[in-house]
C-alpha cells in the first residue's frame, strides 16, 4: 500500500462546554491537519495523487467551514447572541474536539472520492488527535 500525506493549516475558534478545565472557555487554535491518503497501485504518473488535488479537496471544506470561524456545539447557549450580532459561527452535532474535527475532514475528503487513511489535527505542537476507519 502507497500512502501520501498533506499538511494544511488553518485557524478557528471553539469552547468545550462541559470541559473540566480552561477549554470550557471560549479559545482559539492555530492548528495542522494532516491528511495521509493510501492507494493499492500509483497512477499514470508514478504518483497516489498529486499533493495539490488533495490540498485543493481539504481547503475546499476547511475555508469555508472551519476556517477563522467560531466551532461550538448545536447546544451552546452563546448560539443565539452570536446569531442576532451576526457573527459568523458553525452549529456542530457534536463538541468540537479535535478528534470530531479531524473526523469532519477525512469525511469531505472520502467524500470527494480519496481512499482517506487516516487525517491527524494538530491542535498545538505537542498535542493531536486521529480519527481512521482503518
Amino acid at each position: 500500500m502507497f500512502t501520501i500525506t498533506k499538511e494544511v493549516y488553518f485557524c478557528y475558534g471553539h469552547r468545550l462546554m462541559k470541559h473540566q478545565g480552561k477549554c470550557r472557555h471560549l479559545h482559539g487554535h492555530s492548528v495542522k491537519a494532516a491528511i495521509t491518503v493510501m492507494a493499492e497501485t500509483l497512477n499514470e504518473q508514478g504518483m497516489v495523487c498529486d499533493f495539490a488535488e488533495i490540498e485543493a479537496a481539504a481547503s475546499e471544506y476547511i475555508d469555508e467551514q472551519l476556517d477563522h470561524n467560531l466551532l461550538l456545539h448545536k447546544d451552546d447557549p452563546l448560539l443565539p447572541a452570536l446569531a442576532s450580532a451576526g457573527e459568523r459561527f458553525l452549529a456542530l452535532d457534536e463538541h468540537p474536539t479535535a478528534e470530531y474535527l479531524a473526523k469532519l475532514i477525512f469525511g469531505h475528503i472520502a467524500g470527494r472520492g480519496y481512499k482517506v487513511k487516516s487525517v491527524t489535527l494538530w491542535e498545538t505542537s505537542n498535542a493531536c488527535a486521529t480519527y481512521s476507519e482503518f
